[in-house]
């Protein structure tokens, strides 16, 4: 292959995903919450594996391969990934539902695999038993309908799992003129989480990096089983961690991120309010908190936490769950599910 037809490979490649990127950067420099992002994101990553099999070159074909079979083993390890986290979360967290997330989702996963593989043999069975052949059509159908449903909505769960974490690396700013903290449950009825700790650390290093240091928003009500409030026991936390306490506005009025956020703002509005805001959330929280603040009118930038790893998959199943209670979104989920499985009915009906 010849340099000149091997940078036109390349230009061909590039087109595509081009395209995906920079719908995805306006997309996000307009708004970062916005859902379509997801999407564009994904659309961006898939298009350009073929890209980056062109770089090859006379290799291009083995690479193609190479990158789909390292694919297909990631996704065939998902459903036991998924299963071993949520074994995990049973013996560090417990046996709630929400602890249960991964492990649910794992065995889910797992049966639409299982599903898919034994839609592909059932007909070399078939083949070999000539009579059960409509018994075997029948349960074809079922594997198929369960198989791509499963699919489906994996894809779009592993869309929002990727713009998580790409919010999550994605440059920031250093000056901000406040920065909220959103709060989570305490321990012992008064003493901060490790994973409230994880947000308060990381709104503390943001405060040490910038140059005109911001005022300092915990926010976080009492619930019924703490002695103290959220947005108290951070303020504590902070003021250990040498955070001057002058510097510090506590919000300690609300139960849920809706009322985190609207009455932080109004306490910034109550200080002469300010162009650069950061909220500081844990990192799977940081699209919903976003999508959040985009509804009450509050601009901001979304900083995330670091999670613990086994704590991650459930609490991301979560926010998953979250986002798409939203009506809108909540269609437009089952509004995509029914476009897959058209040519599905119509292959069945026919």
């Amino acid at each position: 292959m010849s340099m000149e037809q091997y940078f036109r490979n390349l230009q061909e490649a590039a087109f595509v995903p081009l395209v995906f990127w920079a719908l995805l950067a306006v997309s996000m420099h307009i708004d970062r919450s916005r859902y379509r992002n997801t999407i564009y994101l994904m659309l961006a990553m898939v298009s350009s594996l073929p890209f980056a099999a062109a770089l090859f070159g006379p290799a291009e074909n083995v690479a193609a391969g190479v990158i789909s079979s390292l694919i297909l083993i990631l996704l065939l390890a998902v459903p036991y990934v998924l299963i071993a986290n949520g074994i995990t979360m049973i013996h560090k967290e417990g046996r709630k539902l929400a602890d249960l997330l991964s492990l649910l989702m794992g065995i889910l996963v797992g049966i639409g695999e299982l599903s898919f593989f034994l839609f592909i043999l059932l007909p070399y069975l078939s083949s070999k038993a000539p009579e059960s052949l409509s018994s075997i059509l029948g349960v074809q159908i079922s594997l198929s309908f369960i198989a791509l449903s499963v699919i489906y909505f994996s894809l779009v769960f592993v869309s929002f799992m990727f713009y998580t974490r790409f919010m999550g690396i994605l440059p920031i700013r250093k000056d901000f003129d406040y920065c909220i903290i959103l709060g989570c449950g305490l321990l012992s009825g008064g003493k901060v989480s490790k994973l409230l700790a994880g947000r308060l650390d990381k709104a503390i290093e943001l405060y040490r990096k910038d140059p005109t240091p911001p005022i300092m928003i915990p926010s976080g009500g009492q619930g019924p089983d703490e002695g103290v409030s959220e947005a108290s026991a951070m303020r504590d936390y902070l003021i250990a961690h040498e955070i001057p306490e002058d510097m510090i506005r506590i919000e300690d009025q609300s139960v849920n991120t809706e009322e985190n956020i609207r009455n932080s703002m109004k306490i910034i509005n109550a200080c002469g309010g300010g162009k650069y805001i950061a909220v500081v959330t844990s990192d799977y929280h940081v699209y919903r908190a976003m999508r959040i603040c985009h509804r009450e009118g509050l601009k901001c930038t979304g900083i995330g936490s670091a999670t613990a790893s086994y704590y991650w998959p459930s609490a991301l199943i979560r926010e998953f769950a979250a986002v798409h209670r939203e009506p809108k979104h909540l269609a437009l989920l089952f509004a995509g599910w029914v476009v897959i499985l058209i040519p599905y009915l119509f292959a069945v009906l026919g």
